[in-house]
């Protein structure tokens, strides 16, 4: 019989917990940790997560029912409900929004070396934004239209494994754009948008970066046409051509040559533009870059699905930023050890293997890597058209 660590335990054994203690002190002096520290916090908010728990009152009645086990699992002691809400509510959550920061630059590196859907040796991104909807009565710190509430989740997602590489949340009604402002860029990287985030200023950003754009312009955009290229009607490139914006404030906010391709998605009968400042890729291959945008869509869903960002256990902006951090936190930890223990289950199997398992005594690898002939490669998603995901815009 094992006769190891419990399979929370061994779970954090993955987290640079060194690391976390050194975030969590820099912000420590206002509200000292004493019995319950900011590591404590963060472990019961992080088996909230495994485990789906709807309330504070769910996640402090089911880990104390542990209690024997708590110890081993890394908890110093029973935990009051009100002393996990008083810590949601006055701690910073920015000691967990760094920690997770920290996480994205530990998976980034494990898929690194992960194949992308088109063949491109640069690094792919694709950038968006899903709005989580709340109570206005109960979170009016965060008012959106319509007498409702709700914040945004701002992503970009590296499509080498679909890890974020950079979150930001805000409040629903700031504009979707405002996003690039926070960027750093990486020359020779792609950068695949929707139309929301077409800000000429913005994307002339990118050009001086060396970086490169993938973005679907507005109707109403006017432009003068300078250089028409070869197009292949059989591969449904209608168009491709550089040209120069002239409107009124879009030829000073990008008074560089653009590129401008019109494409037709035969199953739907329509056609479709893009816009990028990349001029060495044929025109295939950019409206293949724009469709790889779609796992952005795929990884909004995915964390709804899975992870407990909908339903919050606090009210104020600072015990919501807390869970969505920790949330993300668990996911990543989830996704670096699908890597280093070489798990071939879905980050989807894992998390319903270890919801029921965490205070188990069995190897993490033993646990993890049981066959399963329902389970699906993580990206066998259910297949869409080529242009299915923009007839929504």
């Amino acid at each position: 019989m094992y006769k190891g660590k419990l399979v929370f335990a061994q779970l954090t054994e993955h987290l640079p917990r060194a690391e976390f203690l050194k975030i969590a002190s820099r912000r420590a002096g206002k509200y000292p940790s004493l019995s319950f520290s900011d590591w404590d916090q963060f472990l019961c908010m992080m088996f909230a997560q495994l485990t789906s728990r709807a309330s504070l009152r769910d996640i402090t009645l089911c880990l104390n029912s542990y209690s024997s086990k708590l110890y081993h699992a890394g908890f110093r002691g029973p935990i009051a409900r009100s002393t996990l809400a008083d810590a949601n509510e006055r701690r910073d959550c920015r000691t967990f929004e760094e920690f997770a920061l920290l996480l994205i630059a530990l998976a980034r590196p494990l898929y690194a070396s992960e194949s992308l859907a088109h063949d491109l040796g640069q690094t792919v991104y694709a950038i968006d934004s899903s709005t989580i909807d709340l109570c206005l009565s109960l979170f009016a710190w965060a008012p959106a239209a319509n007498a409702r509430a709700g914040i945004k989740l701002h992503t970009m997602l590296d499509l080498r494994g679909n890890i974020p590489t950079f979150i930001l949340i805000t409040g629903s009604l700031v504009h979707d754009a405002t996003f690039l402002d926070h960027l750093h860029l990486e020359a020779g990287s792609f950068y695949v948008m929707d139309r929301a985030y077409t800000h000429f200023a913005r994307l002339l950003k990118f050009t001086h970066a060396a970086a490169f754009f993938v973005v679907r312009p507005r109707g109403n955009l006017q432009y003068v046409p300078v250089l028409a290229l070869s197009a292949d009607w059989r591969f449904g490139v209608v168009r491709d051509e550089h040209i120069v914006l002239n409107g009124r404030h879009t030829q000073h906010a990008y008074p560089m040559v653009l590129r401008r391709i019109e494409f037709h998605d035969f199953q739907q009968d329509r056609l479709i533009v893009f816009l990028t400042n990349s001029f060495a890729l044929n025109a295939l291959q950019i409206a293949r870059l724009y469709k790889s945008r779609w796992q952005v869509e795929l990884f909004f869903k995915w964390i709804k699905q899975n992870l407990r960002i909908k339903a919050f256990v606090g009210h104020s902006a600072n015990a919501v930023k807390t869970q969505i951090w920790v949330a993300l936190s668990s996911y990543l930890l989830v996704a670096i050890i699908k890597k280093r223990l070489h798990i071939q289950a879905s980050l989807h199997a894992m998390l319903q293997v270890l919801s029921l398992n965490l205070f188990e005594l069995t190897p993490l690898t033993e646990l993890l890597n049981q066959p399963d002939d329902n389970d699906k490669p993580e990206r066998s998603e259910p297949q869409i058209s080529l242009w299915q995901e923009i007839s929504g815009q």
